[in-house]
C-alpha cells in the first residue's frame, strides 16, 4: 500500500525542505516524491539536508504543473492547516488514513503539500477528493513542511501495519479521468442553461463534493459521460 503512495509538494521556494521531506519519507517507507515548480532543485542544500536519502531525490519527479503529478492517481489527498471557505469536509489524519491506505491498496494516491509560506491554495485544494489536517495545538500551529510530511507518513506507515489491503473488482477513476468528467459536465451545463458562466457561484465545487464523496470507479465516470453526450445530443457543436 505505501508504495503505491506519492508525495506531492507544490511550488516549494526552499531545497532544504525538499531534502527533509524525502529523508521523512524514507524513515517510514515511502518513496515517490513529486515536486511541482519547485523554486530551486536540484540543490545542494536539499542534497545535505536528505541524510542518506539521496535516492529518493534522484529519482524525484519534477513536473510544471499540478496536473502532470497527479494524473494516475484515483485518490488526490490534500493536507490544510486551517478550514477553508469549501463544501469539502475535512477530516484529521488518523481519521483518513484508513481510507487513504484502502485507496492505496488498488492504484496511486497523492499526497498534496502546498507551499510554506500560504500552503495550498483554493485552486490547488479543489482538485483534491480528500481534505486533512493534522491536530496542531491552536495556540502555535506552525508546521515545518518536512514535519508535516513526517507526521503524515508515520500515521499512514502505523495505520498500514494493522491495515490489509483490499481488493476491488472495478479500478478506480484516474485523476485526469475525473478532471475530465468535471470539464464535460461543466460544458453541458452551461449549454443546458442550468449554469451561468458569469455567475457560477460555487455550484461546480460543490458538485466536486458530490462525487468525491462517491469515489467513482473508471467504468462510472464513462457511463456519467455517456449521459451527458446523449443529454446534449444536437445542442453542443462537435
Amino acid at each position: 500500500m505505501l508504495d503505491n503512495i506519492r508525495v506531492v509538494l507544490s511550488h516549494t521556494s526552499h531545497p532544504g525542505n525538499i531534502g527533509a521531506a524525502a529523508r521523512a519519507m524514507k524513515t517510514m517507507g515511502l518513496n515517490h516524491l513529486f515536486l511541482v515548480n519547485p523554486k530551486q532543485f536540484p540543490d545542494a542544500m536539499a542534497d545535505a539536508m536528505a541524510s542518506g536519502a539521496n535516492d529518493l531525490l534522484a529519482n524525484a519527479v519534477v513536473c510544471s504543473s499540478l496536473e502532470q503529478a497527479l494524473q494516475g492517481a484515483v485518490l488526490v489527498v490534500g493536507l490544510t492547516a486551517r478550514h477553508r471557505d469549501l463544501s469539502h469536509s475535512m477530516l484529521t489524519l488518523r481519521q483518513a488514513a484508513p481510507q487513504i491506505l484502502e485507496r492505496a491498496g488498488e492504484a496511486p494516491v497523492a499526497l498534496l503539500f502546498g507551499t510554506e509560506m500560504s500552503g495550498l491554495s483554493n485552486a490547488e485544494l479543489e482538485k483534491c477528493q480528500l481534505l486533512i489536517t493534522i491536530p496542531v495545538n491552536p495556540e502555535y500551529s506552525s508546521l515545518n513542511l518536512a514535519a508535516a510530511v513526517q507526521v503524515v507518513a508515520y500515521e499512514l506507515r502505523t495505520c498500514g501495519i494493522l491495515t490489509a489491503p483490499i481488493s476491488k473488482d472495478f479500478p478506480l477513476a484516474a485523476f485526469e479521468d475525473v478532471e475530465r468528467f468535471y470539464e464535460h459536465l461543466e460544458r453541458v451545463l452551461i449549454e443546458i442553461d442550468f449554469l451561468d458562466p458569469l455567475d457560477p457561484r460555487r455550484l461546480m465545487t460543490r458538485l466536486r463534493r458530490l462525487f468525491s464523496r462517491a469515489g467513482m470507479e473508471k467504468e462510472e465516470v464513462n457511463i456519467l459521460r455517456g449521459i451527458l453526450k446523449k443529454a446534449a445530443r444536437g445542442r453542443i457543436p462537435k
